[in-house]
């Protein structure tokens, strides 16, 4: 199961949503939540230089439509100014020095990009 973006999604994203803008809803099922959460460290540093915040998180409770491949452990809701910021920070070289440890730490992952309208 893939738990990055392969570049024709990222480039899909690039004219998603003009220059608005967006919440990426994070759903992660962890193989490692200490691994992941040493990759937070620095993803947290380079968001917020990328203008980014957390609006949200929470523990996952349970599924309620879906099967067992829909099963989560966390949801988040990271805030950017733009896709350009988005792009920014899954470029930025701290956040691919760390990769490996993302990677490791996700047993799944989705990533759904949303309209920020009314959102923080």
């Amino acid at each position: 199961m893939p738990v990055e973006p392969d570049p024709g999604q990222l480039a899909a994203l690039a004219g998603a949503n003009g220059d608005g803008p967006v919440v990426m809803l994070n759903l992660n099922r962890y193989r490692d939540r200490h691994a992941y959460e040493r990759y937070g460290v620095v993803a947290l540093q380079v968001l917020e230089r990328v203008g980014g915040r957390i609006l949200w998180q929470a523990e996952a409770q349970a599924t309620v439509i879906g099967d067992d491949s829909d099963r989560y452990d966390e949801v988040i809701a990271v805030w950017y100014p733009s896709v350009a910021a988005f792009k920014e920070l899954a470029t930025d070289p701290e956040i691919l020095a760390v990769r490996e440890i993302r990677a490791e730490a996700l047993e799944r992952a989705a990533l759904i990009c949303c309209s920020a309208d009314g959102a923080g």
